[in-house]
């Protein structure tokens, strides 16, 4: 394995992963920070803190962020999911040292001006607005705040309007301070480079954040429920779940073998059941979301205003019916996919920065892809069975509907199905 850690004075963890072969290298800054931290007053802050991180630093201005990297012909962005945030920059790799310059610039030296602040805040509203009208967007945060609600981890990741506009720039230099410190974040470099010269860089560049850890992921709890967005659209966007299970859950790559019988491709029950032999839908499909103290299990589909009466009792009959008859050849199909698709991704600097940065956030190790290849392999019919067995029983049904929902059944005749 050519995966690196070392832990600098100040608590700070540097992963490097070297690919003698390619040209090119990926630098990211991680920070176990998200939208489940936030307090109820602040339900959007980590995500407007990402934005305003690019819009000017002491020395640089936001023009100046942006043409440092494009001027390379590098590539530099940035997003906040519900459990961290990442900052990164793809490059060739002679600029690796710019892109290093550049993140700890605008991680450690923003200055949060009051005019970007404000132009900001109208792009973020925007962003809000759009979503707001795009219905399989909506949908994914109704589902959210149905499974786990009145709890950071059900709001949504960009907030709300009247928040937004609420925020100040000491409210941003807080939350930095805050939760961007050494011991929380992870500086992961892939590719082509020098690992000791790249590890001085980020010594020397690093130097001035805090140390100790202040972030504390307040407890996640699942409970289901219902909610529902009576709209005049053409389709109704809908999302069925159960409870699921966290990254380190022993049944992790079961229920990922299961997901991806049932609902991971054209392939899968689901797809086959619905969409080929039954035209009920244009795309179904299941997803697993974990955390590293809870997760989710959806399936989303989108069907007409009549449809839905017959889509819900199929998708309900497909899980049933694989609950007692999953074959080891659809297993067997399902590992390979897997195993594929991990192998893909290990030829993109890209991406094995994303697996190596998620992996020190959340195990606080590199991961080897031989351990993950045999945990795959050494999934069975019986353990994807056992793991259905499992999330169906005693389950708290999730649904989230936007649409015309005149003939979508009740949520205790849905719950009663499944």
């Amino acid at each position: 394995m050519t995966v690196e850690v070392v832990t600098l004075a100040n608590g700070l963890r540097v992963a490097t992963d070297i690919m003698p072969h390619v040209e090119t290298v990926t630098v990211g800054v991680w920070t176990d920070v998200g939208s489940r931290h936030e307090r109820p007053a602040q339900n959007g802050l980590s995500h407007m803190l990402e934005h305003m991180a690019f819009k000017g630093t002491r020395g640089r201005s936001a023009r100046d962020i942006a043409e440092a990297i494009e001027n390379v012909g590098g590539y530099l962005n940035a997003y906040t999911s519900r459990e961290h945030t990442t900052y990164y920059a793809r490059l060739l790799k002679d600029d690796l040292a710019l892109g290093v310059d550049v993140l700890a610039d605008i991680l450690q030296h923003s200055v949060f001006d009051a005019r970007e602040l404000e132009r900001e805040r109208g792009v973020i509203i925007q962003e809000i607005g759009q979503s707001a009208d795009t219905p399989d967007d909506i949908v994914f945060d109704c589902f959210q705040e149905a499974a786990y609600p009145d709890q950071p981890m059900g709001r949504p990741i960009l907030g709300t309007v009247d928040l937004v506009n609420s925020f100040d720039r000491d409210d941003l230099a807080g939350y930095m301070s805050d939760h961007y410190r050494a011991e929380q974040m992870v500086v992961v470099a892939c590719g082509n480079f020098d690992r000791d010269r790249f590890v001085d860089q980020v010594t020397q560049q690093f130097s001035i954040l805090g140390h100790a850890r202040k972030s504390i992921n307040s407890p996640a709890a699942y409970y289901g429920g219902l909610q529902l967005r009576d709209r005049p659209l053409e389709q109704i966007n809908l999302v069925i779940g159960f409870e699921g299970i966290s990254f380190s859950d022993p049944d992790y790559y079961a229920a990922q073998i299961m997901a991806m019988i049932l609902g991971g491709g054209m392939s899968s029950r689901l797809f086959q059941e619905i969409r080929e032999k039954r035209g009920l839908v244009y795309s179904i499909y299941n997803f697993m979301q974990s955390y590293v103290d809870s997760g989710s299990f959806a399936i989303h589909a989108g069907t007409g205003p009549e449809q839905v009466a017959e889509l819900v009792p199929v998708i309900a009959g497909e899980i049933h019916k694989l609950s007692g008859s999953v074959s080891m050849a659809e297993v067997i199909r399902a590992r390979t996919q897997m195993r594929a698709g991990l192998m893909m991704s290990l030829e993109s600097t890209t991406s094995r920065m994303e697996q190596l940065g998620r992996q020190m956030i959340i195990f606080g190790r590199p991961v080897p892809h031989s351990e993950i290849m045999e945990k795959i392999t050494m999934v069975d019919d019986v353990a994807v069975m056992r793991y259905l067995d499992r999330m169906l029983t005693d389950h708290k049904l999730t649904l989230a509907a936007v649409g015309p929902l005149a003939h979508l059944e009740d949520y205790d005749r849905i719950t009663a199905r499944f």
